[in-house]
């Protein structure tokens, strides 16, 4: 096993946990991508209008697992919400965690 498998693998048990209890999946793409295609059930709500949406995500009052297209994003807005002590994971892909779904 390389060290890419450990992070994938690491990263793909941190989501199932999350999964279990029972978290939300935030998707953080654009307007535009969002209408492009989206997870079932998943909640839009868009990089830039994080800082302005805090208190709104605070009182889902569940972990959350964010997405955009490859990852990048969603990395930034899981540690955001971590650092607004929220409890967040990096979902990485959109399609890819629809798979795991």
């Amino acid at each position: 096993m390389g060290f890419l498998d450990f992070i994938f693998r690491t990263k793909k048990r941190q989501v199932e946990e999350y999964l279990k209890n029972d978290a939300i999946i935030l998707d953080v793409r654009s307007q535009q991508e969002w209408d492009g295609g989206h997870i079932k059930n998943a909640i839009h709500i868009p990089i830039n209008e994080l800082n302005n949406r805090v208190d709104e995500i605070k009182k889902f009052d569940k972990p959350i697992i964010t997405c955009c297209a490859s990852g990048a994003r969603s990395a930034k807005a899981a540690k955001f919400l971590n650092l607004n002590n929220i409890a967040a994971t990096n979902g990485g892909g959109w399609i890819n965690l629809k798979s795991q779904l």
